[in-house]
């Protein structure tokens, strides 16, 4: 007699140990009773499986298998299969033409299709007298080469570049905001102007995110491209409390995550390169950082594909390209206005984003932050956000005249500027900042004291104006061939305009963006603040801080 442990499979391909046959005369002691019956039920089969600690579909296979070996006990051991999952069933001189077909077809700058290598494949395989391969098996040939080796064959090696993990290469973040990054987008849903509730366009949103949590700690959204003022507004909102913003919006709900970093991670656009930019980082101790690369700012860019995910299930989206898109009208079905948009967002981050679990941390972003605070303490916070938001405004410089400054043809002045005009200070250029959103003011920089100074128009009864509403005139009085345009001249011509505005709002979408563009120039002109000293006292309770005007960027 045999002894168990020399028991061989019949193929002879395996022998049976000790803890083998256990296994076999176990499965035999359940699997036997079923065999014998005519009709193996469902019911049955799932009480069986339950016992040995397998599918209900193995159990009928091993049912088959006793009644085809005549109740054999070592049929029913698991024997390794020659071919199925990490191995191939095919014949070596198929699997050598798939191989050549690929390199040599699909590898190549040409990027030819699946359908071309199949055709190759086909020919080969009939001229040599072999089967056929399926399409799938082909496809799964494909799906094993590394992605960079193929990016890097069909597209080039700096196409490749994206495909670098993210991760690996941004910088390190030990602790809340040590480092945030910061990239814009167009938003991917059409808004609506508030009054007629007609489409105007996408929006442009900017993010900051901080690395060490994955919170989003600041957002802005305006129909305006990308600029150094939309960086400056989205690092405002990073910075201040968001709890009376969040009241003004009506959001209820918390947002904790506020401060200055202490390292801007960003891309090599113009906006992230303007000197009102680099001079804000350089007053508050913000080292500012480029990538390397393109690709090198995964992390923002990833939350950005998050949000644009839950931006495509709004009313109006435009998905990401016209082939998702499809049948959709956007346009007819545009609901939201720039200002509603605003407030979703800021629900979605406060309730399902900073709340669920992350991939990466394995945690929510808010208990990462929580943590964070309690073991390295809260990053610096700001104490006077409108002073913080003039130090990242656009930069330009200009000489002091008997009647103040002119920018853009237009003429600032106050009585505090007296000393300079009659001192020595008229020959040097003095660092002038101004909103785009609103050229009523300015901020002069003090020199010697380093302070700001705000000034108004020179005359003081015209009307607040956009920087767009500048620039549309100037342009509009040169097509007309005016030999000299003046203060005078871009007023009466900013006025024409939005008369025509006011005309054609109801069929134009450009006119109803125009007119969103200034709907908050309606308003009186704010208070003049004689100097804004840098982070040195709390803004006052009766001003109203920037970033409650971030949806008048416009």
């Amino acid at each position: 007699m045999i002894p168990p442990s020399e028991l061989l499979t019949e193929n002879g391909a395996l022998t049976l140990g000790d803890t083998k046959w256990q296994e076999a005369r176990r499965r035999a002691l359940i699997i036997g009773p079923l065999a014998d019956a005519s009709i193996v039920s469902q019911r049955a089969a799932e009480n069986a499986a339950k016992q040995l600690g397998l599918s209900a579909r193995t159990v009928y296979t091993l049912v088959r298998t006793w009644r085809l070996s005549g109740g054999s006990v070592p049929a029913l051991v698991s024997i390794k299969p020659s071919g199925g999952r990490g191995r191939t069933r095919l014949a070596l001189a198929i699997e050598a033409v798939i191989r050549d077909a690929i390199e040599h077809l699909y590898l190549t700058a040409q990027k030819p299709r699946l359908s071309k290598v199949l055709k190759a494949v086909r020919r080969r395989c009939r001229l040599e007298g072999l089967n056929v391969p399926s399409v799938n098996t082909i496809q799964a040939r494909i799906k094993e080469l590394k992605p960079a080796l193929v990016v890097t064959r069909r597209e080039g090696r700096k196409a490749a570049h994206r495909l670098t993990p993210a991760a690996g290469v941004t910088p390190p973040a030990a602790a809340p905001l040590e480092v945030m990054q910061m990239d814009h987008t167009t938003i991917d849903v059409i808004i609506v102007d508030p009054v007629l509730r007609l489409p105007i366009g996408r929006p442009f949103l900017t993010l900051a995110i901080d690395e060490f949590s994955r919170c989003m700690v600041g957002f802005c959204v305006t129909l305006e491209a990308p600029s150094a003022t939309s960086v400056g507004l989205c690092l405002t909102h990073a910075g201040m409390d968001k709890a009376a913003w969040l009241e003004r919006i009506g959001a209820a709900c918390t947002w904790p995550m506020s401060g200055k970093p202490k390292r801007l991670f960003v891309d090599n656009g113009a906006d992230f390169h303007s000197e009102g930019l680099r001079r804000g980082c350089e007053v508050h101790g913000i080292e500012l950082a480029f990538r390397p690369r393109p690709h090198y700012g995964g992390i923002v860019e990833r939350v950005i594909g998050t949000t644009m995910q839950l931006i495509h299930e709004l009313p109006g989206t435009t998905f990401s390209n016209p082939t998702e898109r499809g049948e959709y009208d956007s346009d007819a079905k545009a609901a939201l206005t720039l200002q509603e948009l605003e407030k979703w967002i800021a629900l979605a981050i406060c309730g399902p984003y900073h709340h669920e679990v992350h991939g990466t941390l394995a945690e929510p972003p808010a208990s990462k932050w929580t943590s964070g605070i309690a073991q390295f303490g809260a990053p610096a916070a700001l104490r006077n956000t409108q002073a913080f938001l003039v130090d990242f405004l656009p930069v330009v410089h200009r000489r002091i005249q008997r009647h103040g400054f002119v920018i853009d043809r237009i003429g600032y002045y106050a009585s505090a500027l007296t000393p300079w005009i009659a001192g020595r200070d008229r020959c040097e250029s003095f660092l002038i900042r101004h909103d785009p959103r609103d050229l009523s003011r300015i901020w002069v920089l003090d020199p010697k004291r380093h302070v700001y100074l705000e000034v108004p128009y020179r005359t003081i009864s015209r009307p607040p104006i956009t920087a767009w509403e500048q620039r549309a005139a100037t342009k509009r009085l040169r097509e007309a061939g005016r030999a000299k345009i003046d203060e005078q001249a871009i007023f009466s011509a900013v006025e024409q305009m939005r008369a025509i505005t006011e005309n054609a709002v109801r069929s134009s979408r450009t006119a109803r963006r125009s007119h969103l563009r200034r709907a908050h120039l309606g308003a009186s002109v704010p208070p003049v603040i004689p100097t804004l000293v840098i982070d040195t006292e709390p803004m006052s309770t009766d001003v109203a801080p920037p970033f409650a005007d971030v949806e008048e960027w416009l």
